[in-house]
């Protein structure tokens, strides 16, 4: 199931890099965010799958599940969403300034 899962993250981010060398702004913008689930997958499958009882005191004398992936990939979860959502507002304001998506487009004048 590891191996899978490890393949799974090999395409995304192979996915992912084909976004980021694109011409297009949202394609770069998707691009981006196919590579930050790249990396929680990437995490949890790193993680693990472990068995034991909840870390709460009192409960149990037993082996304890670590929360630890979990919880980086929570956080990560909300950096990834918070920077597509400004990347996505800043290409919304590129488009309506300039009238194009095309990277090559924005470079300046021909006489810089």
């Amino acid at each position: 199931m590891e191996s899978l899962m490890v393949v799974l993250v090999g395409v995304l981010v192979s996915v992912g890099t084909y976004l980021v060398l694109s011409r297009n702004v949202i394609r770069i913008i998707l691009g981006t965010a196919v590579l930050s689930h790249a990396v929680h997958l990437l995490i949890l499958t790193v993680g693990g799958l472990k068995t034991g009882d909840v870390p709460v005191l009192g409960s149990s004398k037993g082996p304890f599940t670590d929360a630890l992936p979990q919880a980086l990939i929570l956080t990560a979860i909300v950096i990834s969403f918070a920077t597509t959502a400004f990347l996505l507002v800043l290409a919304y304001r590129m488009y309506k300034t300039n009238g194009t998506d095309d990277v090559s487009e924005l470079r300046g004048t021909s006489d810089e």
